[in-house]
């Protein structure tokens, strides 16, 4: 690397620092949960996302998040005047520790079934030792009590989730998939797992430079189109920054519950990170 290109580098990183520093404070500071539509209820953080959705049988969980995120999660839910012992379902958007770390509290203090993607499953059993992504913290392990493969449906009380294997972010990275009824309206909701990879991570086989793991292109290419096909007409992720959060409960009180409502910003958003992607791959295979 020369010294211009260097230079560059690190000017790059620097000015990236304060984005960085102030997403992560965002993991962590608490916001007011709030009901999204129909049966679904978000419980999680300013930037981790963390979904409540409810039934008569009891209540599935989205996300468990950081070591530190259970008592947060557990607040929204008791504020938004439901009970945390009656959490049966814990669900994972992927296996990393900032969506992962929190389930073992969650699963010892509410007895939920923890039910992960079929390629997650050995991450979160050993607690992020056997990641691909080596660069990663790890986190205490849980017992997974259903293993899922893509298009199983999660049913509790009369509501079905659909679990949509959407591998590459990491190797069980889940997207999921319900509809929600508001108003005489069935509207459909995307949860999107993960659609990039971390610094660490190589995409591409070449001489000397082995992809991070087999295949993971083509499981980039196949989420690609998995997203690109769902109906949607509620963009949810496993951040809040993949859908916009911020943005969109600040434009809440003008624009009322219909500021969920984006397939269009839903469609921008896959496509940008397709395009980043077929980049990056493109920039690997040239390399020599």
């Amino acid at each position: 690397m020369t010294f211009r290109v260097l230079c560059s580098v690190l000017v790059a990183t620097v000015l990236q620092l304060p984005a960085m520093a102030q997403n992560k404070a965002d993991w962590v500071a608490p916001t007011a949960p709030f009901r999204i539509s129909g049966n679904l209820y978000y419980v999680g953080s300013r930037d981790l996302a963390a979904y409540l959705i409810t039934t008569p049988k009891g209540n599935i969980l989205i996300n468990a998040n950081l070591v530190t995120s259970p008592p947060q999660i557990r607040a929204s839910i008791e504020k938004l005047g439901f009970k945390w012992s009656d959490t049966k379902i814990l669900l994972s958007s992927q296996s990393h520790y900032d969506h992962a770390a929190g389930s073992a509290e969650v699963l010892k203090e509410t007895g939920a079934k923890m039910m992960v993607m079929d390629g997650d499953v050995k991450v979160m059993e050993d607690g992020g030792v056997s990641d691909y992504d080596h660069t990663l913290d790890h986190f205490p392990p849980v017992h997974v009590d259903r293993v899922l493969h893509n298009m199983d449906k999660v049913q509790l009380g009369g509501t079905t989730i659909v679990a949509h294997k959407t591998a590459g972010h990491t190797q069980g990275c889940t997207t999921w998939t319900m509809d929600t009824h508001d108003n005489g309206r069935t509207l459909h909701v995307v949860i999107v797992g993960g659609m990039s990879w971390n610094p660490a991570v190589r995409l591409v086989s070449t001489p000397g430079k082995p992809a991070s793991y087999p295949g993971i292109e083509q499981d980039f290419q196949k989420t690609f189109a998995t997203l690109n096909a769902l109906p949607v007409d509620i963009f949810l992720g496993a951040h809040g920054v993949y859908f916009d959060l911020l943005g969109k409960m600040a434009r809440w009180p003008q624009q009322g519950d219909a500021v969920w409502i984006d397939p269009a910003g839903y469609h921008q958003a896959v496509n940008e990170k397709k395009a980043a992607f077929e980049a990056e791959v493109a920039k690997e295979k040239s390399e020599k």
